[in-house]
């Protein structure tokens, strides 16, 4: 599909190069990770060290381009369970060796704000919580889609695509449960009008987990919801931020559960200098205890929600409700460095039906950057209480991108 898609816009670039000049960009995006994992009921500790590169290229003439990009992930330490070796004494870390196409892809960027992507391609939506790219896994979350953005951030804007198939981060040797990818018609549309004070937007993702091995279709569904999100000047170097998002979720295409649960989040914060403070409640509703009738994201960058543990991946039958708060400090110029942060993150985790009280997770970040070399330690503490089982994890990442 992807070498079909690209075909027409070479030859476009191609045919006219008399009249404009085709612009070459090298890519390359590096990241080495050593990540350990202790699970409470598992005999073994988990000891990663991967190695992820993508090269690729992109070949740019007026509006259209041209990108084409690999992916391969090095598992130099292998003592872990990637969700497809069958290491199931290990903790799970979803970062298995690969060699993969991650995207190739034809775009059009014209200057009245109109912009058409197709082929294999990195799709975001908002802020990740239904549709993303999954960017802290080692193997990206891509998409075979078509995608269609219209307007600007002020004033009113559109974007729409369809993805017949989702290239997980299982990566080539993924099977079964944890497949390469998930065929399905998957459409995902946000209608939004930015003004001054924010943007509100009326989206609707429907997912189509198209696999019987995959749950057996119970991870299709169909959300309908609207968000709202911006911020605003209360002081002198300090600035509030809010986001607000209800939707209603439900079964689709062939999914065999009948139900319908609710999506709700809260969120305000302060940006004072380098000061970040951050309060939160989000709630994934549940229907009637049934596994997999709570709100489900399949195709979330999960790693943004819910602890950095990755407990709750798989919204529990009983739904969830997250109340999460966050403080962090950067500085500029620093040390030697362009960039360093800190940053200390808390949840709380409740049920949102039956009254448990799942656990409590606290995570600890340092991050820094100088060029285009950025390093980080990152910690994650969770302790169960109705809900999965103590897990602390530990990150040291080294990254390098062209």
């Amino acid at each position: 599909m992807a070498r079909l898609w690209i075909a027409p816009p070479l030859a476009l670039l191609g045919g006219t190069a008399c009249a404009q000049e085709v612009a070459i960009k090298p890519l390359v995006d590096a990241r080495l990770r050593y990540e350990a994992t202790e699970q409470d009921g598992l005999p073994e500790k988990a000891d990663a060290l991967t190695l992820r590169v993508r090269p690729g290229i992109q070949a740019t003439k007026g509006a259209w381009s041209v990108l084409v990009e690999g992916e391969a992930n090095l598992a130099i330490a292998y003592d872990y369970n990637d969700g497809t070796n069958g290491k199931t004494a290990f903790p799970l870390i979803a970062d298995p060796p690969n060699l993969e196409l991650n995207r190739a892809q034809i775009r059009y960027a014209g200057a009245d704000g109109l912009a058409l992507t197709a082929g294999r391609q990195r799709i975001e939506f908002a802020d990740q919580r239904f549709v993303g790219s999954a960017g802290f896994r080692q193997n990206e979350q891509t998409f075979d889609a078509l995608r269609v953005q219209w307007g600007k951030p002020k004033g009113l804007n559109a974007d729409l695509a369809y993805s017949r198939s989702v290239r997980t981060v299982n990566g080539r040797n993924g099977a079964g449960a944890r497949p390469q990818a998930i065929g399905g018609d998957n459409l995902f549309a946000v209608l939004g009008y930015g003004s001054d004070i924010g943007t509100l937007s009326a989206f609707a993702y429907l997912v189509d987990q198209d696999e019987a091995a995959v749950q057996g279709y119970r991870l299709s569904s169909q959300t309908w919801g609207l968000r709202f999100a911006g911020s605003q000047p209360i002081a002198k170097d300090v600035k509030l931020t809010y986001a607000a998002s209800w939707a209603r979720q439900s079964d689709w295409h062939r999914n065999p559960n009948d139900y319908a649960a609710d999506y709700w989040l809260a969120e305000a914060g302060i940006v004072a200098g380098g000061l970040t403070a951050t309060g939160g409640y989000e709630i994934l509703g549940a229907s009637d205890g049934i596994p997999l009738t709570s709100v489900q994201t399949p195709l979330a960058s999960h790693f943004r929600f819910n602890g950095w543990a990755g407990k709750f991946v798989t919204t529990p039958p009983n739904g969830l409700r997250d109340l999460y708060a966050s403080l962090g400090y950067g500085w500029k110029k620093a040390a030697g460095f362009d960039a360093i942060g800190v940053n200390a993150v808390w949840h709380r985790f409740d049920s949102d039906r039956a009254g448990q009280h799942y656990g409590d997770e606290i995570g600890l970040a340092l991050t820094a950057k100088r060029g285009r070399t950025g390093g980080s330690v990152r910690y994650a503490r969770y302790r169960a209480d109705d809900f999965a089982t103590d897990t602390d994890r530990l990150w040291m990442t080294l990254e390098w991108a062209l």
